[in-house]
């Protein structure tokens, strides 16, 4: 286990003409009243704590009274859109409770509450900067996880639906002394998961990055590690920044695995997972290879970092033909190639 983190701070970079063009083929370009640019216009911002009084790290902000109850109707037709295509009229009983602001992320994203009128029942979404790199991130989760994602692009700004689940730091520090916990079950989950991020290269998955949804079965319960975080797809030069295990902030998993598994069963889940994966882009063939084909032109990282990642995949794999890659999107091309011919 060694102690990792991503260099520096990552860059965003720009939807790029092509990104557009296969954003707006795949329906993922909706025309939307607000762009992130005017949630910028906030006039007043409090922090915001949990149930147990502990700063998230969040600002509530506020608007001018003028411009809050337009806005406020503007953003629940956005939630329409992401929802329902776009049917304002099963929107009619909600509202927008809050409004909320984070300064850390990359993305500094904007999270909308949105409220049901009739039960109180309450959802969210978010307001971000278009990266492409996060795109790209978001677009792999949908076609080769068992997850689907919801999503879509207007100009410099995405909107994202919310991922259900509890924060893998917080499940580390609540429910792992949980005796109804099934080890074994979440042992194997985060094994997959470990394999899907190497696969797909998405980077930085740390504890804090990734979500637990827990799904009660007939006579147990199911665990699936969902990726919440994106802004590392295909950035990072070290091949282990790809390999969730090697983060320290991951290590109580890592113990979950050396507790209740072998080499063998390992190998297994590492199989059935690439099994699964190979079997999704077959059948997303046709969307896999348009989005390769864009990708493998789009700038996504430093030539120091693809010079890094080719190396190590190289001889990780001990396969020569990584180092002819020349961009990230080949990269990304070469290991679902290797991943289809073991298959």
């Amino acid at each position: 286990m060694s102690s990792l983190s991503p260099q520096k701070k990552k860059i965003p970079y720009k939807v790029s003409s092509e990104l557009n063009k296969y954003l707006m083929e795949t329906g993922r370009i909706q025309k939307i009243p607000v762009q992130y640019q005017d949630l910028l216009r906030f006039t007043n911002s409090i922090n915001l704590y949990d149930k147990y009084g502990k700063d998230t790290l969040w600002l509530t902000v506020a608007y001018s009274q003028n411009e809050m109850e337009e806005l406020h109707k503007e953003l629940t037709n956005i939630y329409a859109t992401l929802k329902t295509n776009g049917d304002v009229k099963v929107m009619e009983h909600l509202h927008v409770e809050r409004i909320d602001f984070c300064t850390f992320g990359n993305s500094k994203p904007f999270r909308i509450k949105i409220v049901n009128n009739y039960n109180d029942n309450y959802d969210y979404y978010y307001i971000k900067l278009a990266d492409s790199s996060r795109i790209y991130g978001l677009e792999w989760e949908h076609i080769l996880s068992p997850n689907r994602i919801n999503y879509f692009v207007n100009e410099e700004t995405l909107v994202e639906e919310h991922i259900v689940g509890i924060p893998g730091d917080q499940f580390i520090k609540n429910n792992f002394n949980d005796p109804e916990l099934n080890q074994i079950r979440l042992a194997k989950e985060f094994v997959k998961f470990n394999e899907r991020c190497f696969v797909r290269l998405l980077g930085d998955m740390r504890s804090y990055n990734y979500v637990i949804d827990v799904t009660p079965d007939f006579e147990d319960t199911q665990y699936r590690i969902r990726a919440i975080d994106f802004d590392q797809q295909s950035f990072e030069g070290r091949k282990s920044l790809y390999i969730p295990q090697y983060f320290k902030e991951n290590l109580p998993y890592v113990e979950l695995c050396m507790k209740h598994l072998n080499t063998n069963t390992v190998k297994q889940y590492q199989s059935e997972e690439r099994s699964l994966i190979a079997r999704r882009i077959r059948t997303s063939k046709y969307r896999v290879n348009q989005l390769l084909e864009v990708m493998k032109k789009d700038s996504l990282s430093t030539p120091e970092k693809i010079k890094t990642l080719k190396e190590e995949l190289s001889k990780h794999y001990e396969i020569q033909s990584f180092m002819d890659c020349k961009s990230m999107g080949e990269l990304m091309e070469k290991n679902l190639q290797l991943l289809l011919t073991n298959d």
